[in-house]
Order: C-alpha cells, then structure tokens, then sequence
C-alpha cells in the first residue's frame, strides 16, 4: 500500500521543530542573552583632578583592572576606555588624565589636552571629587565643563572616609551652587559602596541606541599598551616618592607562540607570550632607582606585573624588562609622539 499521501503524524512535526530549536541554538552566539528593547549605549568621560580616584572608580565598575592606580598624583596619563556592559545598556567609560594648573612640561600641557579633548562626543560626564576636600583644580574642572552643553553627574568619592554623615550634605549644597548638576551620587569606589546606584544614575542618562562595541569586550586598549601601563604602576608602587614623575614604559616586542614540541628536548611546551619592555628614566640616578641593590627592584617589579599580566591576559607570559636614561624625554615633542603621547 502507497504511503506517498499519508498524514505526517505530529510525533514528526514535534520532531522537525525539536531539530530546528537544536540547530538555532547551536549557531546562536555562546553564553549571550538577549538584549533589552530599550537598550542604551554611549559614552562616559570621567573627569577630576588628580588623585580622586578617577582610575580606581572605572577598574570597580569594570571589575576589571584596566587603568593603573597609585598614590602618587597624575598617574594617568593617556585617555582609557573601558567597557562595561550588561543586557540593559553599554557604557564606554573615558578615563582621563586629571585637569590640572600646572603645565611645566611638554607631557602636562598633553595630559590637559587629553583630558579636555575626552569631553568631545561624549554622552555623560562623571565630574569625581573628594568627599571632604575642594581644590583649585575641581573648580578648574568644572570651569572647562561649564564651558559644554553636557551633562554632568557629580560623584563624591571616597564617602566611607566621613565619620559624621550629615556633614556630607553642606557638601552636596556647595557643589549643587558652583553647578546645576544632573544627579549626585556619593561613592567608596575601592569599598565598591553604593555602585550599583551609579550605573542606574549613569544608564538612565544615556541614549537608546544599539551596543557600541561586542557586549563581552572590556576595552579597545591593546594588549601591548596594558602590559606597558602595568609595568609602569608597579615601578611607582614600589619605588614611592624615590621615582619622580620622569618614567614611562615602552614595548619593544610582543610575540604570541603557539604551544609546541621544542625540536632540541623534544618536550612539550604551553603557549607562552613573549613581552620585552623597556623603562625609561631622565637620569642615571634614577636608573640604579628602578634596578634596586643587586637588581633586587626590577626582579619584583617583573614578577608582579608578569602576575597581572597572565591574570589579565589568561596567558603564559615571559617578561624581559631592560632600563634606559633618555634624557629630557617628558619635555620633548618628538619623544612623547614616539612613546606614545
């Protein structure tokens, strides 16, 4: 008996679907939710003088670190985008040099310039200060943002420092006088109190729009530039005030190599990365600085940032540091355009 007309069962139908359901999620993008329909995107540029936390509030937003942080002021020397995303919005945050009074050298007058030129495009401003402490460098700051049309959210960091509470509102009512700010939020960005409420305020100022970069990318920096700015904090980190200003960090080779059989042993060996980098300092005297009595600083330093580096990367890496003197080099034009500035 022919069977070329007979009914498809809906044991077969269920089947075909269950086998369509099975091939989409196979092609679907791996671990991605679907995005809200009110989706919002844009960008972040987070603003202040130096030493308010600028670097540290981005890295605890991130859960990342990506900005490199140390008591020292002006830590920061070049613009940093970091990205944080979640099924509701994409924030690219700007981390900026701080805005501040002096412009001795030529490398001053280019972080001002970073900072201020963060301002253009943006779509919200984060203006950070201190929770107990107005300067001449915040009004300085906020003078350039009154010269915008942006909007501003002003963010007291360092809110856990206060032991009475209500003294931070005198505070609120002195910023809210010097400017008519979008919202107020007080923070511990490195306790990570109150955040949350930070990226609501933050989200509820950006545009809809679609995600500007893939949801699960943190940065647009390169690998090389963070393996150069990780080295840089931990040569301030260890050396404190003993290293002025004068140091940067330039990268000399980066090489990815494949896992593979060593043709001299025969063993095998992981994928490593290969990372020569070297410092450079103004004077010889700070040169014997960041090597340390019988090299014993720059070993350190290497181990710790060799550390951060796998931790950031999630690689093997091999790390070769050499110091060099280049004299002058953070009051030349040509210097800084060749190391990055």
């Amino acid at each position: 008996m022919s069977t070329d007309n007979a009914p498809v069962s809906d044991a077969t139908i269920d089947t075909d679907t269950d086998t369509d359901n099975a091939i989409d999620a196979f092609f679907a993008p791996s671990g991605k939710k679907a995005l809200a329909e009110d989706f919002k995107a844009g960008y972040v540029a987070i603003v202040g003088r130096p030493n308010v936390g600028k670097s540290t509030l981005m890295n605890h937003l991130l859960g990342q670190k990506l900005s490199i942080t140390s008591r020292k002021p002006q830590t920061t020397r070049h613009r940093i985008h970091g990205i944080l995303s979640n099924d509701e919005m994409q924030a690219v945050f700007v981390d900026t040099p701080g805005i501040h009074h002096n412009e001795v050298r030529a490398i001053n007058e280019r972080m001002n310039k970073a900072a201020v030129s963060a301002l253009v495009d943006v779509d919200l401003v984060l203006f950070v200060v201190d929770s107990d402490q107005w300067r001449d460098d915040d009004l300085l700051t906020l003078q350039k943002l009154g010269e915008t049309n942006l909007t501003v959210v002003l963010v007291i960091n360092k809110a856990d420092t206060i032991k009475d509470k209500g003294s931070i509102l005198p505070l609120i009512e002195t910023f809210n006088d010097s400017f008519d700010f979008a919202d107020i939020v007080p923070v511990s960005a490195l306790k990570n109190q109150n955040l949350e409420r930070l990226q609501q305020v933050i989200a509820s100022h950006l545009p809809l729009a679609a995600p500007i970069y893939d949801t699960e990318q943190i940065t647009d920096r390169s690998e090389r530039f963070l393996a150069s700015e990780i080295i840089r904090e931990k040569i301030m980190r260890s050396a404190g005030d003993e290293v002025p200003y004068d140091l940067t960090v330039q990268i000399d080779e980066f090489k990815d190599e494949a896992a593979h059989t060593d043709p001299k042993t025969g063993r095998r060996r992981k994928a490593c990365t290969f990372i020569d980098a070297t410092i450079y300092v103004e004077r010889s005297g700070q040169k014997a600085i960041v090597i340390g009595e019988k090299g014993q600083r720059i070993k350190q330093v290497g181990m710790d940032a060799r550390k951060d580096m796998e931790q950031l990367f999630d690689k093997k890496v091999m790390l070769t540091l050499w110091v060099k003197v280049k004299r002058g080099w953070s009051d030349d034009e040509r210097a800084l355009t060749s190391l990055g500035y």
